[in-house]
């Protein structure tokens, strides 16, 4: 209350009235969530395995189908490619369809075709389903992000650190299961994703509600060639060149090596099956997992998105200059592997990030064509490592990784100065993958 006394008038007697300072909002605990998040989440996780799932036992796979090394790594060729391809037209879909039916047929296309490849009795009919899988990755993965912030309680940011947390486990356990299942037969791996992906379509179909439809608002629709058209985009056309030879070198470190750790304990008279593969890449898994949802965020705003991509790519190009130089010895891989999987984790959320903010396009279009790139590179390293590697030795398709991680660094020298919006103040990463989910330009 104060008092106010105009000159020649009786006091005037001012009452403010204070409104009560709102309470504060109290958070919400992301485990408390609704059971169709948790049923979306799962899904995701075992999603996310399937990536790794099949490394442990690629050398399996090449004693009991008669395969060679080349052949083997196939199946990560026909899986990545067809994602990829199948990235830039995801976005036409979904919005034609909807984005709980767009994860039903993703799920529904991983299931039929694991399980068709458990059944396989030769390499090219695993080949020809790890593709049919591929494609419904691409549907499942393009909108579980989506579904799972629209289902959540507790705002996006919550829904957002589900998404990571499903991500990283299923990247990190992977491996982990395939080495776990591979041990008793190669084909338990492809029977157990199927199993665990029809509980995760089971839960959510029955617990996941279409969103309602609010007849005032516009439905907005992707037209089938945006995909494709967004490499137009000059910001978006240079990172996506430097993810697709970066991830050459990821693929090469996560398909090859599987082959030299086994030759290197042979050659100690040690045995290296699926068990101790599996073992090796949950490690490098678990690295992954802790530098993209920790570590990244930390490096990307102290020192900015540009140093860290160039100080990621140096770091792994070392790693893999050690591989090839190191590739006898079992411990030196397991210690190079393992660090190389750090910088990755960093490596893929930074890259994303500057993907979000180097260009205007709609974030869902610039995520799509960007990934597609990205897995396209993926597929490449396993059809070409093997074949290197046969012809000129084990550590080839290391320095072979070293090159196409040279031309990234490259990539990004040359088109930096395209590169100016990623230069400003960036939202959180929340932020960026709420953008992500919505859109939004």
């Amino acid at each position: 209350m104060s008092t106010s006394t105009p000159t020649g008038s009786h006091p005037v007697v001012e009452t403010r009235i204070q409104e009560p300072e709102p309470a504060p909002e109290k958070k919400q605990s992301i485990l408390r969530q609704p059971i169709a998040v948790w049923a979306i989440a799962f899904a995701c996780m075992v999603s996310f395995m399937g990536i790794g799932l099949v490394d442990p036992i690629l050398p399996a796979i090449s004693k009991e189908l008669d395969a060679s090394a080349g052949q083997t790594m196939l199946l990560f060729t026909s899986y990545l490619f067809i994602t990829g391809i199948a990235m830039f037209f995801t976005g036409w879909v979904s919005s034609r369809i909807g984005v709980k039916t767009t994860l039903l047929v993703g799920l529904i296309l991983i299931i039929a075709f694991a399980a068709l490849a458990g059944a396989s009795g030769t390499v090219g009919e695993i080949i020809g389903f790890r593709a049919g899988w591929g494609l419904g990755n691409a549907l499942f993965i393009s909108t579980a992000l989506s579904a799972i912030v629209g289902a959540a309680a507790g705002g996006s940011s919550q829904a957002v650190m589900l998404y990571e947390a499903a991500l990283g486990v299923g990247m990190a356990v992977g491996p982990l299961v395939g080495g776990l299942l591979g041990s008793i037969s190669w084909r338990g791996p492809f029977f157990g994703t199927a199993a665990l992906m029809a509980i995760g379509f089971i839960a959510i179909i029955s617990l996941l509600r279409a969103p309602k439809k609010d007849a005032s608002a516009p439905v907005q629709k992707h037209a089938f060639t945006a995909g494709l058209k967004a490499l137009k985009d000059p910001a978006l056309r240079v990172l996506a060149f430097t993810a697709l030879f970066y991830n050459f070198a990821f693929f090469v470190l996560l398909a090859y090596s599987p082959y030299p750790l086994e030759a290197a304990a042979a050659k100690h008279g040690t045995e290296f099956g699926a068990h101790e593969l599996g073992l090796v890449f949950f490690g490098w898994g678990v690295a992954l997992a802790i530098a993209s949802v920790f570590l990244a965020p930390i490096l990307t705003r102290r020192f900015g998105l540009r140093p860290v991509l160039f100080a990621m790519l140096g770091l792994l190009a070392v790693m893999m200059a050690c591989a090839a130089v190191s590739h006898e010895s079992v411990v030196a891989l397991i210690v190079f592997i393992v660090i190389a999987g750090l910088g990755q984790g960093v490596m893929n959320t930074a890259l994303t990030e500057t993907v979000m903010e180097a260009t205007s396009l709609p974030r869902s279009i610039a995520s799509s064509t960007y990934s597609g790139v990205r897995f396209i590179g993926g597929a490449i390293a396993p059809a070409v490592a093997g074949p290197v590697s046969d012809a000129v030795g084990a550590g080839a398709p290391y320095w072979m990784a070293v090159a196409t991680l040279a031309v990234s660094i490259l990539v990004l020298v040359f088109g930096g100065h395209l590169l100016t919006r990623a230069q400003r103040p960036h939202e959180t990463a929340v932020a960026e993958a709420e953008a992500i989910t919505r859109g939004a330009d």
